[in-house]
C-alpha cells in the first residue's frame, strides 16, 4: 500500500540507500563492542524486575531468566539495534532538527512495532511456549508494550538522532533503556 510507496520513494531519493540494506561489509567494532553491553544491560533489566518490581529477593530470583534476558541483549538487541541505527543514518542522513524527526518516525513507526514483536516472540520460545501459547502471550502483550514503547522512545530517540553520533547511538539507548528492559523482563516473562 502506501507505505510501501512511501518507503521506495524514499530510497529512490537516497543513493546508496538500498545498499545500506545489504551492506555485505564486516561488523563494525562499534557493534561488536556494544553487544556486550547491551546483554549487560538486558541482564541487569532483568535482575532489577526480579527484585524491585516482583520483589523475589535472592533466594527467589531466577538465574536462568537473568541469562536468558542476557542472552537476548547479546546476541539479538545489540546486533539489530546497532545495524538499525546504521541503515537509518544511510536512509536519512544529516543531524538537522527536521532529520532528527524523520529518524525518529521510521524508528518508532516502522523498527520498534517489528522489533517489539521479535522480541516477545524470542522471549516465548526461549521460555518454552508452544508456538500457541508463544502467539497467545504475545496478542496479550503486544498493545500494551507498545504503548507504554510510545510513552517513553520518542522524545529520548529525537534527542538521540540530534545529539548523539551514529557511534553512540546504541550505547546511549541501551542506558536509558535500563527502566524499558526492567519493563520488557517483567511483562515477557509474567506467564
Amino acid at each position: 500500500g502506501g507505505g510501501m510507496a512511501a518507503l521506495r520513494r524514499l530510497l529512490a531519493r537516497r543513493p546508496g540507500a538500498v545498499e545500506a540494506l545489504t551492506d555485505p561489509h564486516p561488523v563494525p567494532a562499534a557493534l561488536l563492542t556494544s553487544m556486550p553491553v547491551a546483554g549487560a544491560l538486558m541482564g541487569a533489566g532483568d535482575v532489577i524486575a526480579q527484585q524491585l518490581v516482583e520483589q523475589r529477593g535472592l533466594r527467589g530470583h531466577q538465574s536462568q531468566r537473568t541469562l536468558k534476558m542476557t542472552a537476548i541483549g547479546f546476541c539479538f538487541v545489540g546486533p539489530v539495534v546497532g545495524r538499525w541505527y546504521r541503515i537509518l543514518d544511510r536512509l536519512v542522513p544529516g543531524t538537522t532538527k527536521v532529520v532528527a524527526v524523520k529518524k525518529m518516525v521510521l524508528d518508532q513507526g516502522a523498527f520498534a512495532p517489528c522489533f517489539l514483536g521479535c522480541f516477545l516472540a524470542i522471549t516465548g520460545a526461549l521460555n518454552g511456549l508452544s508456538v500457541e501459547q508463544n502467539w497467545a502471550k504475545i496478542q496479550q502483550d503486544y498493545m500494551d508494550a507498545l504503548l507504554t514503547n510510545y510513552c517513553i522512545w520518542p522524545p529520548v530517540q529525537i534527542a538521540n538522532f540530534y545529539f548523539i553520533p551514529l557511534a553512540h547511538r546504541l550505547a546511549v539507548v541501551q542506558c536509558v533503556a535500563i527502566v524499558w528492559n526492567c519493563y520488557l523482563s517483567w511483562k515477557a516473562n509474567r506467564l
